[in-house]
């Protein structure tokens, strides 16, 4: 009986970021199925756990399943993307970002895709050249030593580092990356294991099902889940209602065609294979 248990059983990762509230609230609200175990860990750490096979799916940095495509299949309709200004991945900066060559930017340590994206705005849109150093965001925000020009922060992070205006400079990196390709930007995407896929189908399906439902619910009681999650921060629960009306967490033919334009910049970069391309959607 405990060998049929162990072989139900998914290993889910999820972020429990203000971005994710309409999906991970509902989870946590409405799913009670003990054989599916859920981590929650920043996207970096999950990235790590699905490599590893520590998990068998998960929200992971679009970075992650460009560098390992041969491992991960991506679920289709499930996202964390934003058409336009995304209100949580920010370069706060000093100084004009055109002038950041041979500054040092302080890079957090906790997304792939937003350390990439950076790198890609600032080198080949401002065609700049910083210094980088990753590390973590310390809990006093503004207490960034004074070499250090220009600091990366995502998800609460950057939404703690906006209201404290430590900054004269902030960059919404979803926001520019419209500006210069047209497209919106995925950040995260749902990526399951092959050898998972292919083992237990049956599961992927019903978790999938499953996901697709608390986003959809969520988004239709955002208010009430607002006033949950805002407190956190803190912000007003206003506020967090204006934020989270903007992020989207469909991967429409758009979004594909974002992820495709990502992938070749990474390629391009080398730090993702070609194989990176087509994407491979389930």
């Amino acid at each position: 009986m405990a060998e049929v248990e162990r072989e139900c059983r998914a290993r889910i990762g999820m972020v429990n970021y203000i971005n994710t509230a309409p999906l991970y609230e509902v989870w946590q609200q409405t799913v009670q199925r003990p054989q599916w175990r859920i981590t929650e860990a920043v996207p970096s750490i999950l990235n790590q756990m699905l490599f590893q096979h520590e998990l068998d799916l998960g929200f992971v940095s679009s970075q992650e399943y460009a560098a390992h495509p041969h491992l991960y299949k991506i679920l289709s309709d499930l996202s964390i993307s934003a058409t336009g200004p995304v209100g949580s991945v920010f370069l706060f900066s000093r100084i004009d970002p055109a002038e950041l060559s041979g500054k040092l930017v302080q890079l957090t340590s906790q997304s792939q895709t937003s350390a990439s994206l950076v790198k890609i705005i600032l080198e080949e849109f401002y065609r700049v050249q910083p210094r980088y150093v990753t590390t973590e965001i310390t809990a006093d925000f503004c207490a960034v030593e004074d070499q250090v020009s220009a600091v990366l922060a995502i998800g609460d992070d950057a939404l703690r580092l906006t209201r404290a205006g430590c900054y004269s400079v902030r960059l919404d990196l979803s926001e520019v990356w419209q500006q210069h390709t047209g497209l919106p930007f995925v950040f995260a995407v749902w990526a399951v294991r092959r050898e998972f896929l292919h083992k237990d189908p049956d599961s992927v399906t019903e978790i999938h099902r499953e996901l697709l439902r608390c986003i959809d619910e969520g988004r239709k009681n955002l208010l009430p889940i607002c006033e949950i999650v805002a407190p956190r921060i803190p912000m007003p629960t206003r506020a967090c209602y204006d934020y989270l009306c903007a992020m989207e967490y469909d991967l429409g033919p758009q979004k594909k065609k974002a992820l495709e334009e990502f992938f070749l910049f990474l390629i391009q970069r080398g730090e993702a294979p070609t194989e990176a391309l087509p994407l491979e959607i389930r």
